[in-house]
């Protein structure tokens, strides 16, 4: 599979969260507790292999980083395995820039950059 044929979608293209569809955000801890998309999965990409059975496979998946390098991967490994996944260009700035909601862990508001 090569980049070009990695199934890609636009922030503003990312459907509700819910009924077969999961937004799956593969950014670290440090960066899912600054701001993250109200009911995004969260799992870090370095534990997609080992936590696969928290993901829906019968749902679209939408997979989200920062702003697309992480995602890209984890796009292409899910798709090998069996899952209908999608890269979310632009990742989380893209969200941002858009206007798309944000919320935090903590009790500062809810940023990207």
């Amino acid at each position: 599979m090569s980049f070009s044929d990695v199934p890609t979608v636009s922030v503003d293209d990312v459907p509700e969260t819910g009924d077969g569809v999961v937004l799956l955000d593969v950014r670290e801890v440090d960066e899912w507790n600054l701001g993250h998309a109200p009911g995004a999965l969260h799992i870090p990409i370095g534990e997609v292999p080992a936590r696969i059975e928290d993901i829906d496979i019968d749902a679209e998946v939408y997979v989200i980083c920062r702003q697309g390098g992480r995602s890209l991967g984890v796009v292409e490994y899910l798709n090998n395995i069996g899952f209908e996944a999608f890269q979310v260009t632009g990742g989380m700035v893209a969200w941002q820039h858009n206007g798309r909601p944000l919320t935090s862990d903590g009790d500062t508001p809810a940023k990207i950059y």
